[in-house]
């Protein structure tokens, strides 16, 4: 397939990579062209414009939030004026049930087919092409964006013909995995302040009830305190979980446990952690029982 790919950051990077490893011809277009150089020394064509990379059969968008999506999307000469009819536009970004929805409506009435497939997993499964898809859209549009979704991830669910739902169901999971993240961390400052080595911890919990891979990889990064440089940095950890809120408002959810975790990632911004990894509010749990490092 001939494919554009528009955003280059952590995550972008690594999936057009596994695309063009894939045998698929890439376009790539980032806002900084410098981001675009090691995927050009690898074979991938390099876009001056957004509707230069919208030119083929397919164009992926990997973006950090709403507003940098809408600007890419429904500006002059963005994806929604340069795809062609019937062309396909597979959404990546973890972004609002409300721009998805919208997004789907406008390329519907221009004759374009549209795929929401936010994806789960961190920088380094996004460069080993394994990340977990999850795909909403028509079957037609789905069934085309399947050899894109075999070469980023190890496995796609299906959850909806309406491209929104599977925004709702990536908000949802993100927000899990900060509870997640908040359990271990005031977890950790409990017993940690008793004595108990947070490595020797984390072994008994992922050994015995926790041995699900979230609770490996950021109960790790919190026994570590390895918190830069980010794989998912606190700022875009706090805009989805108000995203998965504004969410819960509309369908009238209380999610008591997220209006928590905002105010965490907020206190975590507020005292100038914005370049730190979000499970750093892991550490606010062991300030809070006074005995955080340094």
């Amino acid at each position: 397939m001939q494919v554009g790919f528009i955003g280059l950051g952590n995550m972008g990077s690594g999936m057009a990579a596994n695309v063009l490893r894939n045998g698929h011809h890439v376009v790539v277009y980032n806002r900084s062209p410098g981001k675009a150089d090691a995927l050009i020394g690898q074979g991938a064509q390099a876009a001056g414009c957004i509707a230069d990379a919208c030119r083929g059969d397919a164009v992926i968008t990997m973006l950090a939030n709403d507003a940098a999506v809408d600007s890419v999307v429904f500006a002059s000469g963005g994806v929604l004026d340069s795809l062609a009819p019937g062309g396909l536009h597979i959404s990546c970004s973890t972004i609002s049930v409300e721009l998805s929805e919208r997004m789907a409506r406008a390329h519907a009435q221009a004759g374009q087919r549209f795929v929401a497939a936010p994806v789960f997993g961190r920088p380094d499964a996004a460069a080993a092409g394994k990340l977990f898809v999850v795909a909403a859209g028509a079957a037609s549009a789905l069934d085309s964006a399947l050899p894109l979704f075999e070469a980023i991830g190890q496995r796609t669910f299906v959850v909806s013909e309406t491209p929104q739902v599977a925004n709702l169901v990536k908000l949802s999971g993100n927000f899990l995995i900060a509870c997640v993240i908040e359990s271990l961390g005031e977890a950790m400052a409990l017993v940690g302040k008793a004595g108990v080595d947070r490595h020797q911890y984390l072994d008994l919990l992922t050994s015995t009830m926790f041995s699900a891979p979230i609770y490996r990889i950021y109960g790790g990064l919190i026994a570590d305190g390895a918190f830069e440089p980010a794989g998912f940095a606190a700022p875009l950890g706090l805009k989805d979980i108000k995203l998965a809120l504004a969410a819960a408002e509309e369908l009238r959810v209380p999610l008591p446990l997220a209006s928590l975790l905002r105010d965490r990632l907020l206190r975590l911004l507020a005292q100038g952690d914005e370049e730190l990894d979000w499970s750093a509010i892991s550490q606010l749990a062991a300030e809070d029982a006074g005995t955080a490092a340094g």
